[in-house]
Parts: structure tokens; sequence; C-alpha cells
């Protein structure tokens, strides 16, 4: 810490280090194809009908403009945006403070004292049990904080040491 900060009493804050599973890209993939196929599914059923009760010709062309951006977000969202993610999300965990870093364009960076934690859970959907992930939600005053993709023996000795830290009495399995 320089002279300065200790003498305005702001302190150096480190990164977080800890990363998520590296199985969060495939589920976060899994999860895209998913919502990109009911999409596709949808506009598919959009075109037809266009073609069958023969609608006026610009709300066709709409309908293919908004297919083509279709396939372009479809690109991103299955195969860069996992990564992506994957590759700046970090949390940390000390006797004082919970760090939440993520984001690459809109960088977060939240500081969470321990003392504001009013609740710690796991949760676990159909998609994250294929992987063996569960998310950790960290529940404060105002708002929940998620701490997405972690491995089951990470989740739980992160959601005890952060309900240690906290001292929050009871948790469920």
């Amino acid at each position: 810490m320089t002279e300065t900060m200790r003498a305005t009493g702001i302190e150096e804050w480190s990164t977080p280090q800890q990363k998520l599973s590296p199985h969060a890209i495939s589920l976060w993939r899994v999860s895209a194809i998913i919502s990109n196929v009911i999409g596709f599914v949808v506009l598919a059923v959009l075109l037809i009908l266009d073609s069958v009760y023969d609608w006026k010709t610009w709300i066709g062309w709409i309908l293919w403009g908004f297919t083509a951006l279709s396939v372009g977000y479809a690109i991103w969202d299955v195969f860069l945006r996992p990564v992506w993610l994957y590759r700046h999300w970090f949390y940390g965990v000390n006797a004082e403070y919970l760090q939440l870093k993520h984001g690459a364009l809109n960088k977060v960076h939240q500081v969470i004292p321990m003392a504001k934690v009013q609740s710690v859970s796991t949760n676990q959907g159909p998609l994250m049990r294929k992987y063996g992930l569960y998310s950790v939600s960290i529940g404060t005053m105002g708002t929940s904080h998620v701490i997405p993709a972690l491995p089951e023996e990470v989740a739980f000795a992160l959601r005890n040491q952060i309900a240690d830290y906290a001292q929050i009495n009871e948790v469920d399995e």
C-alpha cells in the first residue's frame, strides 16, 4: 500500500484469483444452444406462416433480416460468449470480504462485507447436474449475489466458509 493510500484510509484491493469450473463453458454452451434452437423454431414457424398466409412483403423481409441477425448472435452466444465469460469471472473470499469480479466490456468488481451477508445457499439445476456443478447464492439486505458453475466440493466448502465468516448459524444441505 502506498503512503497516500494509508494516509487517506483507502485500502488497495487485490484482484480475486479463484476461477469457476472449466465445465462452465460447456454448461453455458448447452444452455445457449437450447435457447437459440427455441428462437429458431419460432422464426421458422413465423416464416412458414408468412409463406402460407401471404403476409405483406415487408413482414417477410423483416423476418429474414431478423433470421440473419439471429444466426450471427447464435454464433456469438454458443461459441464465443461462454469462453469470454469464463476468462473474466473471478471470486475471492476472506474473513472480512467476498469479492466478485466479472465482465470484459462492462467490468464489475463487487466487494461485499461479510458483516452484511445474511444467507448463503447452493443451487443446482438440471443442466448443472449433468456437469456436476453448483452455484452459490449469497444474500445481503438489499440484493443477492451468485457465483455460478462451481464443482460440488468447492461449492459446499465455499458455502460453509462464507457461512462461518458471516456467522450464519444454520446451513441447509
